[in-house]
């Protein structure tokens, strides 16, 4: 390939697999790019970077500067939701160049008559695009240049400050060279700070073996508001099925009164655009949804695709399933986990356009009808994955604020695939992170690799599928362990609610991570006006969220070191750090427990810093770069704000 161009660009980041995956960033933020800039020679070069929002006509242009070794960087700002696209520009400047090897020319005391004519030239380039002020030096210039009795005054000129920044401001540009073109993707904030509460809808009447309503629901909105959640979750609010329903604690054979598993959707009431009778309405549902924007909290749908045998979808459209030779279709499996009440959709059908427009026109049903802004995903590490990149952008390209949170806790790049397709959120390993060096590679590897370019966590603690090991015992400080480190690391969280706030926590048998009399297999009477040192700390530790810029982001994270491997210590701070916290938690739930501290370099002995706990009100000072603390399991993490 012939290519007169001498400038090579290599090593543009961010950037994901070359390109083919858009970074991720929310309104506000900023894109720092980097870039290896070099050509032949000894050449002075210029860079930029160029952006543009995707309905944009004109390009920005941010200069980029050399750090070392022909490396170069800049950084934009996203002001509006959707793609933008970036790439970074290089070139030859000759003007700059002149400019370089005249002034060392004239440290040599080299006459440079023939040089300063040279400059004239470039100096009369730039005259056309410089503004009134500008126009005025460069006549003076050009005058001083090509006058052999203004010598002295025109090499003072030539190297002047004045002429460097001109000449960088409408610069020359030859044999430019460009990178690929990549993309960010700009979310609204919510993808980035969220605060999640799951619970079953069925489970919300005041009345013991009364199933709950809608309307139950909206009596709860004002304390799920008061404790400090903005996302309101449900599992599937669509009909269940009859067929093969799941009894109490997932019962092969349902017993009359089984209200079986949410997740086996769909019946002779309808399918994935109903909603269960006994919980309401659409309209019902419409009002909830209304009640709690009102109060700022969004109410997320759940997204699962699949049928339970008499779904609406298995006579009506047969070919969207694998039907074995007996006539039958095998029913979802996760060994040794058994599915009885689900047909798994078949995504290698024939007629899979026809399907994934229907599935697409489900999710559009809900954003439409009835304002739905965020959808957990069930499973959508078993769905194709070039799917969910199409469905998510269709749906994006007419409601660019719903979020996606994928629910897939499966291998590390499945996990990462689905990210990249486009899904805002994902769950993640924290549930199963307990000691500290757990902790503290798995958040580095979130934090420091590429994924936190595309890698948005979720943090939760338990789910209704999972009753980890760590919360099993019952020990309040480990509830509170856990809530507080995820709401501190991530900043985005979330728990299966009542579940955690009220400690229920007995396994379905030893060395099994399910809960024993499952909610998704039952409905429960919950106290909903219960009180207790968790719900109390939860909303404490959630309001401190909503204050505090630091904990409203996850990557700007260090982590402190301590002389005491039971005790945790990060620092965070806001993209401006004008906002820094310093988090400190024991993972010894039993004892009381101490350690020293050491702050981060830049908050060292010679910069005494005051810091405030957050949770107990309580100051100090701290002029040293080690500093004692003491944590008990009455309460086990200080959460400090530092001022200096």
């Amino acid at each position: 390939m012939q290519n007169q161009t001498r400038i090579i660009i290599e090593n543009v980041s961010p950037q994901l697999d070359s390109g083919a995956y858009a970074i991720k960033r929310i309104i506000g933020q900023k894109v720092t790019v980097t870039a290896d800039v070099f050509s032949d020679g000894h050449d002075v070069l210029q860079s930029c970077v160029k952006f543009k929002h995707e309905n944009d006509k004109n390009w920005q242009e941010v200069r980029m500067n050399p750090i070392e070794n022909d490396v170069w960087i800049a950084e934009f700002k996203v002001e509006k939701q959707g793609f933008y696209s970036y790439y970074v520009e290089g070139w030859v400047d000759y003007a700059l160049n002149w400019q370089h090897g005249t002034e060392r020319k004239i440290q040599d005391n080299q006459y440079v008559k023939s040089e300063l004519l040279e400059g004239a030239e470039y100096v009369r380039a730039v005259q056309k695009r410089a503004n009134d002020t500008e126009k005025e030096y460069l006549n003076k210039l050009d005058y001083l240049f090509t006058t052999e009795s203004e010598y002295e005054s025109a090499i003072s000129e030539a190297t002047s400050k004045e002429l460097h920044d001109i000449f960088k401001k409408y610069p020359i540009r030859f044999l430019e060279n460009q990178s690929l073109e990549l993309k960010v993707y700009v979310d609204r904030k919510k993808a980035l700070f969220s605060t999640w509460y799951e619970f079953f809808p069925r489970s919300a009447s005041e009345f013991e073996h009364k199933h709950g309503t809608f309307k139950d629901c909206e009596r709860l909105l004002p304390r799920i508001e008061a404790m400090g959640f903005d996302t309101l979750y449900f599992p599937p609010i669509h009909p269940i099925g009859e067929v093969n329903r799941k009894g109490k604690n997932n019962a092969t054979n349902a017993q009359p009164g089984d209200v079986g598993s949410p997740w086996g959707i769909g019946s002779q009431y309808g399918g994935h655009k109903s909603t269960h009778p006994e919980l309401g309405t659409i309209d019902d549902f419409k009002s909830l949804v209304k009640k709690a924007k009102d109060l700022g909290i969004e109410v997320a749908m759940d997204y699962a695709l699949q049928a339970a045998p008499d779904h609406p979808y298995v006579k009506d459209f047969p070919q969207w399933f694998k039907w074995r030779p007996d006539g039958t279709v095998q029913y979802a499996e996760n060994p040794p986990k058994k599915y009885q009440d689900i047909q798994p959709i078949y995504f290698e059908s024939g007629d899979w356009k026809n399907l994934w427009k229907e599935l697409l026109d489900v999710a559009l049903f809900w954003i439409e009808e009835c304002d739905i802004k965020i959808y957990r995903v069930d499973n959508p590490h078993t769905k194709p994955f070039y799917f969910w990149g199409w469905l998510i952008g269709e749906i994006k390209k007419k409601h660019p604020d719903v979020l996606f949170l994928a629910e897939a806790f499966t291998r590390p790049k499945i996990m990462n695939e689905l990210a990249k397709q486009g899904f805002s959120q994902s769950y993640t390993y924290f549930t199963w992170r307990n000691s500290k060096s757990e902790l503290i590679d798995y958040v580095t590897e979130l934090t420091r690799t590429s994924q936190k370019e595309y890698y948005r966590p979720n943090f939760w603690p338990n789910t209704p599928d999972i009753n980890p090991f760590a919360l099993q015992s019952g020990n309040e400080s480990v509830h509170l362990q856990k809530y507080f480190l995820a709401a501190t690391l991530s900043s985005n969280i979330g728990i299966y609610g009542p579940v955690f706030e009220f400690m229920v926590c007995t396994p379905m048998a030893p060395g099994k991570e399910e809960y024993l009399n499952s909610e998704k297999y039952e409905y429960f009477k919950w106290d909903w006006d219960k009180k207790n040192k968790i719900t109390t700390l939860i909303t404490r530790i959630n309001t401190i969220r909503k204050e505090q810029a630091s904990l409203q982001q996850t990557n700007n994270i260090v982590f402190c070191d301590t002389n005491n491997d039971q005790v945790m210590a990060y620092y965070k701070y806001d993209d401006d750090k004008q906002n820094e916290t310093l988090m400190v938690v024991s993972l010894n739930p039993y004892d009381r427990t101490n350690a020293m501290i050491r702050l981060p370099l830049e908050h060292s002995l010679h910069q005494p810093v005051h810091i405030i706990d957050l949770i107990t009100g309580n100051n100090y000072d701290w002029n040293r770069e080690w500093n004692y603390i003491e944590l008990s399991p009455e309460l086990p993490f200080h959460l400090f704000k530092i001022q200096h």
